[in-house]
């Protein structure tokens, strides 16, 4: 059986929730409907959201369901970008806009392409100019560039609270310090920290954060955008008003079982969970050093996310890697999982100053609640013939004799 060490791109459902989702699965009832069936769905939803809403340090009238994170970051940079140009702007033709009076959009270097992207179709449809603001070698925000690039004329800043590839941990209190003394509102993507760093909503001080429920035992296509009372968001979706800046139909099991993984989630913060892999975490990383002293770790040393490592290995590609990994029995990964399968360097550690045959040798690894010493030790003790198996002449010589 395979050892899981790829916990950031998703988690395992947990028995909890997935007792809880088979049966709120079995419930029949629309929670818009006022008939006592649909009443019980809106009970367990509404229920549902307090739970979520208690485990980032929000108001449950805060948090609007959404299919995910990709979703949630969507509606966070797009609503806002649009609810902060108001109805001044008339669309003259695809792409062709009149010029709005808050066109550019702050984001990190390094974000996930979630936010890249959505930022990108902004920049391309909507007359949004899109700036980078650049981070360090470790991968943190460059906060006197973010100062420096704050005017009136931005609308919002988008930033990550921990690198999902690196794990470094952005000062977030310290962008929305920066951002609100010049009336910006502050999208925080918090998707790889949630459950694993401990979030308060409201003593952040920023408009909007994005969360998803796979990252912390639940299941996929369960998400949020926690939307501050003072924020507005235009929606992307319309046709009932259901939620604020969200219409469909609620996804009342979803929700349920989003609520019991928040739930678990935020007790096992408060019983150590974070500690208890910051140890494991900091066991793997002395043992990759010990085992392969070429490795360079990447991102933060200590003011990282406490179940991430991420490393590089000159002369090596992370897809041989990862490959040849996957054959010994280890799940790892070269970063984010929603640019598997595209062979192309980082673009965090490009951004991070790394040159490109530098930044293709990398890989992630990522613990759980799960995990245990054992499976740390068993992959460092598989690592070294698989670096001395994937540097870039030892791997295309394996490929040949695996053709013969």
């Amino acid at each position: 059986m395979a050892i899981y060490l790829d916990h950031a791109a998703t988690t395992p459902l947990t028995a909890e929730v997935l007792d809880a989702y088979v049966a709120a699965l079995g419930v029949v009832g629309n929670p818009s409907s006022i008939h006592s069936q649909g009443q019980n769905a809106k009970r367990m939803l509404e229920e549902a959201r307090e739970a979520v809403a208690r485990s980032v340090g929000a108001d449950s009238v805060e948090v609007t369901f959404t299919s995910g994170g990709t979703e949630a970051i969507n509606l966070a940079i797009k609503g806002l970008f649009w609810a902060r140009n108001g109805a001044t702007t008339t669309r003259v033709g695809q792409g062709d806009v009149s010029a709005r009076p808050r066109p550019r959009v702050l984001i990190a270097a390094g974000e996930h392409h979630a936010t890249i992207d959505a930022a990108e179709w902004l920049g391309r449809y909507e007359g949004a100019i899109i700036e980078e603001v650049p981070i360090n070698e470790y991968g943190t925000i460059d906060l006197v560039a973010l100062e420096a690039a704050l005017a009136d004329d931005v609308a919002l800043v988008s930033i990550l609270m921990a690198n999902n590839e690196v794990g470094t941990i952005e000062p977030i209190s310290e962008v929305a310090a920066l951002a609100e003394s010049r009336g910006v509102p502050v999208h925080v993507d918090a998707v790889a920290a949630y459950g694993y760093l401990p979030i308060d909503f409201h003593r952040a001080g920023v408009a909007a954060l994005s969360i998803s429920a796979h990252k912390i035992g639940g299941p996929v296509g369960a998400g949020a955008l926690v939307l501050a009372r003072s924020a507005t968001v235009i929606p992307l979706i319309h046709g009932g008003n259901q939620q604020r800046g969200r219409s469909g139909t609620q996804d009342a099991a979803g929700a349920v079982a989003f609520g019991v993984a928040a739930t678990a989630a935020v007790t096992a913060l408060d019983n150590g969970s974070a500690e208890h892999l910051r140890v494991l975490r900091d066991r793997l990383i002395a043992g990759v050093t010990a085992a392969v002293p070429s490795a360079i770790l990447r991102g933060e040393r200590h003011n990282r996310l406490p179940g991430n490592a991420h490393f590089t290995f000159p002369g090596c590609e992370g897809d041989s890697l990862l490959f040849l990994l996957d054959v010994a029995g280890f799940s790892v990964s070269t970063g984010s999982a929603c640019q598997a399968g595209v062979p192309e360097a980082s673009h965090v550690l490009l951004s991070m100053g790394l040159s490109e045959a530098d930044a293709r040798g990398a890989l992630r690894i990522t613990i759980g609640h799960s995990t245990t010493e054992q499976e740390i030790d068993a992959f460092v003790a598989a690592l070294p013939s698989v670096v001395s198996s994937a540097t870039r002449a030892g791997y295309a010589d394996q490929i040949t004799t695996l053709g013969r």
